[in-house]
């Protein structure tokens, strides 16, 4: 008996201390929480510290609670419009002594929203304000924003090279035929190349061709942001023989950035901390290379949209476009178009303005969120398409709901085309000895037979679906820009455009941004512009989900200070961060593909002019797949 209670008492004394250790964990936690939430009262005289830590995104995707934990470290992103607000907010606040935009960890945007951040990083800077860039090298993207800084400071042993855009993709042709896996296409467009990955095993002639107009385009628009920003800088030998820019530096990158005026000041962190502190001062008790910080997250509280007047809902479509529900940060079609119903119903809105960011996907889920718009213009409301850095294929089907089309002149667009791919794998089963057979009663009996591959029947179905789908698209674009089929076949047939052309081929009505899209809504509404606010239909992330967030973000400008935030990588190991990323990519954009079973309205050779925001699922295929060919 003597023993039961003894080990009775033990038991309860691991229950109490486990509770007790629980206890203690529960309060540190919702601790830390606390202390980082926004603190909009807080904000004291300082330099507004921009923290470009990830990607910059129209609409961040859910964060997964766990990601922080075990090592590793989730992608971060940034809402544009957040990033937008502050700056504009910064030009007229006393209290923002300067700017400071820290670029050590940008993995880059696309090009509409990297010019949108340069262009209010300017306006900054044109208000007198300095404005002061960091970063140990800066990448396309860093520099086209920096370029606009009144210095742009860069780590003495570190450095700026250009690549522009463009580089290689990966196909899977041989591999499949190795496999044994016969990939099904049924397309429409010539210039759809998203397929050719698994026909090919490399860029067709008109897939080159439209890739190389594209990107020429893109980067000329990049040089000439620079050239007007930094007009003294010598670019062009960055550009044509960097090699020699080098070479002439003796190998220096830093210094020949300097000495091409490229950058203003050499220095690692530590001075550049000095630097702006003798600008927004020092805060006391706080070691050398620290300022008196003023965090985003704090500033933005302090700045709120608007809310006074009548209501312009904005929705927002953003990633990719799915099959029924999903978070923020890709557009699911029953998730949206419910969204957008429930405000038409109980928000009392006067117009309505449709955020595009997206590079499309099914045809399927693109209609249902195109029906639910013409659901506004039922009610009688004005309805103005706001097309962000992408708006293809998908993103553009919804599109043609819209009375009016605004988009920036770097916006990619067009993609007028779609596909579908099936799988099969007679050939893969045929390797290893395994057959199939059976009894058709009808010529579809069993078809599409993903063991025994399609029939010619089932082909020509498939394929005429398709060709439907593409002249429903035509369709739709030729009525609502008011041209004619023939027309918008001859600048369809998949090919990808950019703002600047979309506007002068009519898929594009004006240039500008949210704001002057928002703007044009209430005058179609017989409303003051200035005299009405946005009203974003967005589902309000949970309680828990913010709740981690809080406590598992590490903002630069916290209370640690400028001297103790982690800093940026050198030119070798970000190039080959950036490789691994955009393979990791590849992978699983090829994984989906193969997967996805509807109609698709996608442009997926979109995504290499973006920022490689990798997703946990396609990090932990890649790493097995290493893992597998490294053992």
């Amino acid at each position: 008996m003597k023993l039961v209670k003894g080990a009775w008492k033990i038991l309860v004394a691991i229950k109490d201390f486990l509770v007790l250790v629980f206890m203690l964990l529960f309060f540190t936690v919702l601790f830390a929480a606390l202390s980082h939430k926004p603190n909009a009262a807080g904000i004291r005289d300082g330099a507004l510290v921009v923290a470009f830590d990830g990607v910059l995104t129209e609409q961040p995707r859910e964060p997964d609670p766990f990601a922080n934990f075990g090592g590793g470290r989730a992608t971060k992103e940034l809402r544009l419009r957040d990033v937008l607000r502050a700056l504009d907010a910064a030009r007229t606040d006393d209290r923002v002594k300067a700017v400071v935009l820290d670029m050590d960890r940008f993995m880059g945007g696309y090009p509409a929203a990297v010019s949108e951040v340069a262009e209010a990083v300017g306006k900054v800077r044109a208000a007198n304000k300095p404005v002061l860039a960091y970063a140990t090298g800066y990448s396309d993207d860093a520099y086209a924003i920096a370029a606009n800084a009144s210095e742009i400071w860069v780590h003495p042993m570190g450095g700026t090279l250009f690549a522009g855009p463009g580089g290689t993709s990966l196909y899977y042709k041989g591999l499949l035929d190795k496999l044994g896996v016969n990939a099904h296409v049924y397309k429409v467009g010539k210039y759809k190349s998203a397929v050719e990955p698994y026909i090919l095993t490399g860029m067709s002639p008109e897939a080159r061709e439209a890739s190389q107009a594209l990107y020429g385009s893109i980067f000329s628009q990049w040089q000439q942001g620079i050239a007007k920003a930094r007009p003294k800088a010598k670019l062009a030998g960055f550009l044509t023989r960097p090699d020699e820019a080098v070479a002439a530096a003796r190998g220096d990158i830093s210094q020949a950035n300097l000495a091409a005026g490229l950058v203003d000041k050499l220095g690692d962190r530590l001075a550049f901390g000095k630097r702006v502190a003798e600008i927004a001062g020092t805060p006391s008790g706080k070691p050398a290379g620290n300022f008196n910080a003023i965090k985003l997250a704090d500033f933005v509280a302090a700045h709120p949209a608007p809310t006074g007047g009548d209501a312009i809902g904005v929705i927002t479509v953003a990633g990719e476009i799915v099959d029924g529900k999903a978070g923020a940060g890709t557009a699911g079609g029953d998730t949206v178009s419910s969204l957008l119903l429930k405000g038409l119903a109980t928000k009392n809105l006067k117009a309505l303005v449709v955020r595009v960011d997206s590079p499309g996907g099914s045809a399927l889920a693109s209609e249902q969120i195109r029906q639910a718009i013409l659901q506004a213009k039922a009610q009688g409301l004005p309805v103005v398409v706001s097309m962000g850095s992408l708006a293809a294929s998908g993103g553009y089907w919804v599109s043609t709901a819209g009375d009016a089309i605004f988009a920036e002149p770097d916006t990619i667009t067009g993609s007028i085309g779609i596909f579908g791919i099936l799988p099969t794998f007679e050939n893969s089963l045929a390797k290893i000895g395994v057959t199939s057979d059976g009894v058709q009663t009808t010529p579809l009996s069993g078809q599409p037979n993903v063991m025994g591959g399609t029939n010619a029947v089932t082909d020509r179905i498939l394929q005429s679906a398709i060709e439907q789908g593409y002249q429903r698209f035509i369709g739709l674009v030729a009525g609502a820009r008011k041209l004619t089929p023939q027309r918008v076949d001859e600048i369809g047939q998949g090919r990808v455009w950019i703002g600047g052309v979309a506007h002068q081929l009519g898929l594009v009505d004006r240039f500008g941004g949210l704001q002057a899209a928002i703007e044009e809504a209430a005058r179609r509404a017989k409303l003051d512009p200035a005299k009405v606010h946005p009203v974003y239909l967005e589902k309000e992330q949970s309680g828990w989900l913010k709740f981690f967030e809080e406590v598992t973000r590490d903002d630069t400008g916290k209370d640690d200070g400028w001297a103790d935030s982690p800093g940026g990588e050198d030119a070798f190991a970000r190039i080959a961060s950036q490789q691994r990323a955009l393979v990791a990519q590849a992978l699983g954009d090829a994984r989906r593909l193969a997967r996805g079973g509807s109609v698709q309205a996608r442009c997926l050779e979109c995504g290499g002019l973006g920022p490689v925001a990798v997703r946990a699922e396609d990090r932990s295929l890649f790493e097995l797949l290493l893992a597998r060919f490294a053992g």
